[in-house]
């Protein structure tokens, strides 16, 4: 029984999003199921999926929070 964990940031995939939506979060649990279908042969109903939403003040990036790593990426 394989367990697929996905985390994001909460932010969001477009404009005026704060999250994931919906829709999307449907998509990356039926790909993630698909790809270890296709992989492992593991069965879709022995699948599980979770998706965690980090916000950005929890997600580091090159020893910075995210937001202040893509501060100091855009300036340079």
């Amino acid at each position: 029984m394989p367990i697929v964990t996905i985390q994001v940031t909460r932010e969001g995939s477009g404009p005026g999003r704060s999250s994931v939506t919906a829709k999307e979060k449907a998509r990356l649990i039926a790909g993630a199921s698909q790809l270890l279908l296709d992989v492992l042969n593991k069965p879709l109903d022995a699948t599980f999926v979770v998706i965690e939403e980090v916000e950005l003040d929890n997600w580091g990036w090159g020893g910075l929070p995210v937001p202040e790593y893509r501060r100091r990426r855009a300036a340079s």
